[in-house]
């Protein structure tokens, strides 16, 4: 239940971050008047992408990365999962050896 509660915190971010961005940014190109209808407007206007957000967020935690509202999975994730190569970089382990003379 905590991945769920994780993936719904992520869409919700992802939501509120849509709305507010589109809502500022409608208020910035019309003038930030919040007195005038137009900023109504702006505000149901700026629900439209916020709604997509959510749309998008369903579809990316049930088709992406299942522990996340993403579309593409974590890369990190799937890395330490091959159990491939070190932390270290290819220079790994060889720090304080000498060459040659």
């Amino acid at each position: 239940m905590q991945k769920a509660q994780k993936v719904l915190l992520d869409i919700l971010e992802r939501t509120a971050a849509a709305y507010v961005t589109t809502f500022l940014g409608l208020l910035l190109a019309d003038g930030f008047d919040l007195t005038d209808v137009s900023a109504l407007k702006a505000a149901a206007i700026a629900a439209l992408p916020a709604a997509l957000s959510v749309i998008k967020g369903a579809i990316g935690s049930r088709f992406g990365d299942k522990g996340s509202a993403a579309w593409l999975p974590d890369g990190r994730r799937s890395r330490s999962r091959s159990g491939g190569g070190t932390s270290g970089g290819p220079s790994s382990g060889t720090s304080g050896r000498t060459t040659g003379s």
